[in-house]
């Protein structure tokens, strides 16, 4: 983390359809900390103003810009430019990097790439749904169709497990969620998992998964870990079900991948790289209607606490989000 630095820079000047947007929060992903280190994309060019989630206030508009007023709350979309299924744009990537980020006192934004803030959440909780939220949000709902009574797995108590709890509790799915750590099980519990597994203690929790929720098992698993759980996600799943690959926190290549297990029990494996903005406009709905709150485990304050931050979240001892207060 020795390549970070505070710069000032000229407040920006927005163009005909742009606005000028003060940053009040951000909020952190696992992705951040592989971009700060290096690891994410060593080819990366910079320099780069890092983190792609964040919450501020319009302050200045161009005058082609009218889809909010000159102080409205908003949040930028993960990918400038996709703002619908089937339209995403790739030639800058992601925000954060390779495109700039919004860890800054002032932002740029083309106002087709802002969403309204919903009015019950303060900034810090805002600022954490660009990624996480809008990721397990399109997980559960935009690239799958999650009913009543469906059997979900989710793995972990990160950032998208969490609200992939949420959400799922929220529209009447039975959630089993795993993690080695029993207490955060427990919280996890208290937010409406009915079904908690400790996968330290258990080698053979996808089967283990499989037997709680009853034949034929999992309709859906939101599958985060990657190489090391993949497996066990295809044990749990039900023949005709969903896994969706969100993430790969454990290595990318699993070596124990039984391609005949999936085309045989005709297992959709779904990838997941969060969602566009009408997938976050959708979300933001659900979020008002059941007044849905972000799960915050801690704020640091000021730019300069940004290292402090990270150095938390590579930590991993943290239950919900990690989000860092600007002004």
């Amino acid at each position: 983390m020795g390549g970070l630095s505070i710069e000032e820079k000229p407040t920006p000047v927005p163009g005909p359809r742009q606005v000028v947007v003060r940053m009040r929060a951000v909020s952190l992903n696992f992705r951040d900390l592989l971009v700060v280190d290096g690891r994410y994309d060593p080819k990366m060019r910079l320099p780069l103003t890092p983190v792609s989630d964040g919450v501020g206030e319009i302050i200045a508009a161009g005058p082609q810009a009218r889809r909010f007023q000159v102080g409205a709350r908003v949040l930028p979309i993960h990918v400038p430019g996709w703002v619908a299924s089937g339209g995403e744009s790739t030639e800058g990537g992601p925000r954060g990097g390779p495109s700039q980020g919004v860890l800054a006192e002032e932002a740029l934004f083309d106002e087709p790439d802002l969403v309204e803030v919903p009015a019950h959440l303060d900034d810090v909780e805002a600022a954490c749904l660009p990624c996480a939220a809008v990721t397990a949000w399109n997980a559960l709902y935009g690239l799958a169709n999650t009913k009543p009574g469906d059997k979900v797995l989710v793995l972990g108590t990160g950032g998208v497990a969490l609200f992939a709890l949420q959400f799922a509790v929220a529209g009447g799915a039975e959630v089993a969620i795993t993690s080695k750590d029993p207490a955060k099980l427990e919280r996890a519990g208290a937010m409406g998992a009915e079904h908690l597994i400790n996968y330290a203690d258990d080698p053979r929790w996808g089967e283990t998964a499989k037997r709680i929720f009853g034949d034929p098992g999992a309709d859906r698993v939101i599958e985060l870990g990657g190489a090391a759980t993949l497996s066990q996600s295809l044990r749990a799943v039900r023949r005709g079900g969903d896994v969706m690959l969100v993430g790969s926190v454990t290595g990318n290549i699993a070596p124990d991948f039984n391609v005949v297990t999936t085309f045989m029990r005709t297992v959709r494996m779904q990838g997941v790289a969060v969602g566009p903005r009408s997938v976050f406009e959708s979300m933001n709905k659900a979020i008002v209607r059941h007044a849905l709150r972000p799960v915050i485990d801690h704020v640091f304050d000021g730019l300069e606490s940004f290292p402090d931050a990270l150095g938390y979240l590579a930590e991993g001892r943290h239950f919900g989000k990690i989000a860092l207060r600007i002004q």
